[in-house]
């Protein structure tokens, strides 16, 4: 039932955004009156869970607010300076509903939910230089390898220059000393190699099935809508990232995973590590295209050799006998050296992160 799935996504952000939560547990109660939320959400009565409506709903409301065109609505809202007052939150929400149903209706089925949050390069950072530093000592190489880094469902892209952000651990800069998109990555623990070292990227790519350009403002608007507009700190992140982006751009390719990673993953490349990677969209992928790019993996995984190696590296929502049913963890394999770990785990959006390196099992 919808309620029960707009109640799932309110669950999720119970605790890091009272707004959201709030409006989500209110418009669950709207859809089982059948109020206006039901008109809104029409013609997503079948969604799947991975689709996660409720978020549709509250990005499409998000964007009318960063729009300009729900005054009464945009005072709870931090990311235009306003201030929740959780108590009438729904209240005010109403007659924006009511007024714009088949715009936000339109919205909600035309989009899906794209964070492409930036925090998640703080561990691919890491992740990244454990692979290359892992990588040369198979191959017996005294210098690390150059990347060519690959994203499946790049959203924006947003993620594909994780070298061009300064991380400040401890008051120490790595990556790019000088970028103007400065992260703290707050990370508990270290990951197992010295990251100060260069991580040099000869080649970026990435696909998504609807990609954003982000040097658009109409990019910006979907990006920055899906912020739970309560976190001002992601916010505030995705507009730098975004800016960065803007001064070093990398195209995304409207094209499905598996098909893309096929073409991509045609020949290896002598003397350059070759990474896949992707963040939090293993959920919105069918069976059929999981399937697929696990087999084209595979596949590629056989040719590589000690000078062409291959990785993947993901951070995904895995399963645990926790008392939170998932996990957000950072996976890495390496081929040929028959690398598998598990290097730690973190927030949904990347940061924090703990630093636990043990093999992936």
């Amino acid at each position: 039932m919808l309620a029960e799935l707009f109640l799932d996504a309110s669950r999720a952000c119970r605790v890091h955004s009272p707004l959201t939560h709030t409006l989500l547990v209110s418009a669950a109660d709207d859809l089982t009156r059948g109020g206006v939320t039901a008109r809104v959400m029409a013609g997503a009565q079948c969604d799947r869970h991975g689709t996660v409506p409720g978020l549709r709903f509250a990005g499409a409301l998000h964007r009318l607010v960063l729009e300009g065109r729900a005054p009464a609505l945009a005072r709870h809202y931090p990311t235009v300076g306003g201030e929740p007052d959780l108590g009438r939150l729904w209240d005010d929400a109403l007659p924006v509903l009511e007024e714009h149903a088949d715009e936000l209706r339109f919205l909600v089925t035309s989009t899906v939910v794209q964070t492409n949050e930036p925090g998640r390069s703080a561990p691919l950072f890491g992740g990244l230089q454990t692979a290359t530093h892992l990588a040369a000592a198979e191959a017996g190489r005294r210098a690390t390898f150059p990347v060519r880094l690959l994203e499946v469902g790049a959203s924006g892209g947003l993620n594909l220059r994780p070298h061009r952000i300064a991380y400040v651990v401890d008051g120490v800069a790595a990556g790019d000393p000088g970028s103007p998109f400065e992260l703290d990555p707050k990370w508990t623990g270290r990951p197992p190699v010295d990251v100060r070292h260069p991580l040099r990227l000869v080649r970026r790519a990435g696909c998504d099935l609807d990609p954003v350009d982000v040097t658009t403002e109409d990019g910006r608007l979907h990006l920055s809508s899906f912020v739970w507009a309560d976190q001002l700190h992601r916010f505030r992140r995705l507009q730098a990232a975004i800016d960065l982006a803007r001064l070093d751009p990398v195209p995304v390719q409207r094209a499905t995973g598996p098909e893309w990673l096929a073409d991509q993953l045609a020949q290896p490349e002598r003397d350059v590590l070759t990474v896949v990677w992707h963040s939090v969209v293993w959920q919105y992928a069918s069976p059929a295209d999981r399937a697929m790019g696990r087999a084209i993996l595979a596949d590629a995984a056989a040719r590589a050799t000690p000078q062409a190696p291959l990785a993947l590296l993901v951070y995904e929502p895995r399963r645990t006998h926790r008392t939170d049913p998932y996990e957000f963890q950072l996976l890495l394999k390496l081929w040929p050296a028959g690398v598998s770990l598990r290097l730690g785990s973190g927030a949904g959006h990347g940061i924090p992160f703990t630093w636990d390196t043990a093999p992936w099992t």
